[in-house]
């Protein structure tokens, strides 16, 4: 769990400096990660030239949105919540439906989108190759010039580069500092691999794995996204959708596919009794067929340990 202080340092700069990489264009970027950066802030890459990655994914949120779904070009509003960029390298699928199975793939998804960014990919390489600025940035990092592998290349290393752990968590845990986090987030760590069961999903460094469950958010009616099934088609995995790192989740509210639950404390009264406010779920996973009957000391502890796992350097001061 224990990753670089210069990355640490990186993710600062972003945070204190959002506006930055999609003006300054003055110096050539001299790695595949720094040429990344550049173009996830800059709205070259959309067709009204007025949205990036970033937009969608914002620095302050831990690279997700504060919406519940993102506008994107000419306001055209998405269909499921923005989640973070951050934490992915881990991952075996990409998006909440798992359509891409790398990160270079997904890179390039929401630039085409018309939804998104509205921007054909053919469209996009031959911007980035008529521009003298992007031109000299992709012949030094890549000694070629842009294309559509080496743009999704670049966009997937910056991602990668945004590992966390530098949280009150690593510090107790990894660092053996008793006095990093508080009782109660003992407590909650404790009720996350116990009672509660929440590790049964969320485990490793990044809280998170590759499966796909369903977690009681479908009944086909007011909730009728069908997640994983409109890729494989596959009935059985009708309501199943990624399971996300829980890593910076107290920044990224609104939660889930849909953006359902504004605060932490909505997810565990969910989690505490599904059947309370999704009484019609369709499919939901037996891992959630039973109240967990958490008290309310239990539930606090909960959101402070989901509290403690927030990168020192995205805590809002």
């Amino acid at each position: 769990m224990r990753k670089s202080a210069l990355i640490i340092a990186m993710l600062i700069a972003l945070v204190a400096l959002p506006h930055v990489f999609c003006r300054q264009k003055e110096q050539l970027p001299a790695t595949e990660i720094e040429l990344g950066k550049q173009l996830f802030f800059d709205s070259i890459l959309s067709s009204n030239h007025k949205i990036s990655c970033a937009s969608c994914h914002k620095p302050e949120f831990a690279f997700a949105d504060t919406s519940t779904f993102s506008i994107g070009v000419a306001g055209r509003i998405g269909t499921r919540n923005t989640p973070s960029a951050m934490n992915l390298t881990n991952a075996a699928f990409f998006f909440w439906d798992g359509r891409a199975k790398t990160l270079e793939e997904q890179a390039l998804i929401p630039i085409a989108n018309p939804v998104e960014m509205d921007l054909p990919i053919d469209s996009a390489v031959h911007r980035l190759q008529a521009s003298e600025f992007y031109a000299k940035a992709f012949r030094q990092v890549y000694k070629q010039r842009p294309t559509a592998a080496n743009l999704g290349k670049a966009l997937a290393a910056f991602q990668t580069s945004m590992e966390t752990s530098d949280t009150p968590f690593d510090d107790w845990k990894v660092n053996a500092n008793e006095a990093a986090v508080s009782e109660s987030v003992k407590r909650g760590f404790a009720l996350f691999n116990g009672s509660a069961n929440c590790v049964r999903c969320h485990f490793g460094a990044d809280f998170s794995n590759t499966e796909f469950r369903n977690i009681g958010l479908f009944n086909s009616h007011a909730l009728n996204d069908s997640g994983r099934a409109s890729i494989t088609k596959n009935p059985a995995e009708l309501g199943k959708f990624k399971i996300g790192p829980l890593r910076n989740i107290a920044l990224t509210a609104p939660y889930m596919h849909n953006g359902m639950f504004n605060t932490l404390r909505e997810v565990i009264d969910y989690y505490d009794n599904p059947d309370k406010i999704v009484p019609d779920a369709i499919n939901r996973d037996s891992l959630l067929a039973k109240p967990l009957n958490l008290s309310e000391r239990d539930k606090k502890d909960l959101e402070e340990f989901l509290k403690a796992l927030t990168s020192k350097g995205l805590v809002r001061r």
